[in-house]
């Protein structure tokens, strides 16, 4: 997969250094710094009307917490994507009942120009914002597992880090994106043998053969 162009993410949350520190940091910062990808923060906060700056109502229907407002959601989307009117793009709005996101999923992803990641906070974000987005872009519904979160910086930051891994020339080489290639679930290096409260640990005997059919093969076995 060749891209002429970086990918470009655009965070839609209300916590921005959630995100960065992860983001700037390491391959993903370097990737950052080469062009590979681009990263955009957008603050629904900063698309209200009432004076209070509040981004959150009462849910109807009753229940605990509160959820966030849709049309600061929705300017925030906007406003991210005025500039990119002919890209390809699609907005990825995040829930526990969404396609689990996968290998495949993020191959898929990997074809736009701008992805939207729209991260709610407190209960949720208000249903009708995802109708209102649909008419700016395409929506995919996704879940990065079965489980909750308090918001949805971490699978936002997930879907930025899987798509990224994979560009051409981020990982030096395409070898280096598992997923591609024969790879177990374990892994050893040096120091052949760690002696630790009187046992000896050593790396299984297969690895060092030198034999890669065998070597292969263990590796399918452990996956």
């Amino acid at each position: 997969m060749t891209k002429s162009s970086p990918i470009r993410f655009h965070v839609i949350t209300l916590f921005q250094e959630a995100c960065a520190a992860y983001l700037n940091t390491s391959i993903l910062g370097r990737a950052q710094k080469e062009k590979h990808i681009r990263v955009s923060y957008h603050n629904p906060r900063n698309f209200v009307t009432n004076r209070w700056g509040k981004v959150d109502e009462r849910p109807y229907g009753g229940g605990p917490g509160m959820v966030m407002t849709a049309l600061p959601v929705v300017q925030a989307v906007r406003k991210a994507l005025a500039r990119r009117p002919m890209a390809k793009t699609v907005i990825i709005w995040f829930t526990p009942g969404g396609k689990a996101f996968t290998n495949a999923e993020a191959d898929k992803l990997a074809t736009y120009d701008d992805l939207v990641l729209v991260a709610g906070r407190y209960e949720g974000i208000d249903e009708r914002a995802v109708k209102m987005l649909r008419t700016i872009a395409p929506v995919k519904k996704y879940s990065t597992g079965p489980y909750v979160l308090t918001g949805g910086e971490l699978p936002a930051m997930t879907i930025i880090d899987v798509l990224t891994r994979r560009l051409p020339g981020v990982l030096g080489t395409d070898a280096s994106v598992e997923e591609r290639r024969v790879a177990a679930h374990e892994m050893y290096t040096r120091p052949e043998t760690i002696a630790w409260k009187g046992k000896q640990y050593r790396v299984p005997k297969v690895l060092r053969t030198g034999h890669h059919a065998h070597i292969d093969a263990w590796r399918v076995k452990k996956r």
